[in-house]
């Protein structure tokens, strides 16, 4: 039997907190126990648990984001804050071994980082994602990694977005076209 990580995809203030720059809003909102419960589970259980984070430059003409979307999760300021308790259980186990939070730029967690080595080093096999927004990020890391070979679990009741027409398509596409195990 493989080897399973926990990726947490950009729970942070701006993209839950009610005046987050981005926010997923309510739906965000109510998904957090179930993000903290799996978090300590797979913590417990001595699992990898990944906090992948999206970091911004504030201003930056050329990142694409900046055409698309206000400036959200900029370095330096709350919005990159993990929110609600979610911090609270990254802070009382940043020094785990098992614990890794990074920065990403992009919409994938694998692209311009470290994590598919960080994985195989381990000899994951199988990627629990949870997070926003279920139709952007969450789907361009699940996309990532089918293509890269890994097992993939989304937990419905852990993923949100501020497109809910969004967010229903794409957890058809994670189960229909990726393979993914849709909890």
């Amino acid at each position: 039997m493989g080897k399973r990580a926990l990726i947490n995809i950009d729970y942070t203030y701006d993209f839950v907190a009610e005046d987050g720059k981005l926010t997923s809003g309510a739906p965000g909102q109510v998904i957090e126990g179930k993000i903290v419960a799996l978090t300590q589970e797979f913590i417990e259980a001595g699992d990898y648990v990944v906090f992948a984070i999206d970091a911004h430059e504030e201003g930056d003409q050329y990142h694409p984001e900046s055409a698309l979307f206000p400036a959200h999760n900029v370095i330096g300021t709350k919005g990159r804050d993990l929110y609600g308790e979610l911090a609270a259980v990254y802070e009382a186990n940043r020094d785990a071994k098992h614990v890794y939070y990074f920065d990403k730029t992009r919409y994938s967690a694998f692209t311009g980082t470290d994590l598919e080595i960080k994985l195989r080093e381990r000899g994951i096999d199988e990627v629990h994602l949870v997070g926003v927004c279920t139709d952007i990020c969450v789907l361009h890391t699940a996309v990532d990694a089918y293509n890269k070979g890994f097992k993939i679990v989304v937990y419905q009741d852990a993923v949100a977005s501020f497109n809910g027409a969004g967010h229903e398509w794409a957890l058809g596409h994670f189960a229909n076209t990726l393979g993914a195990k849709v909890i």
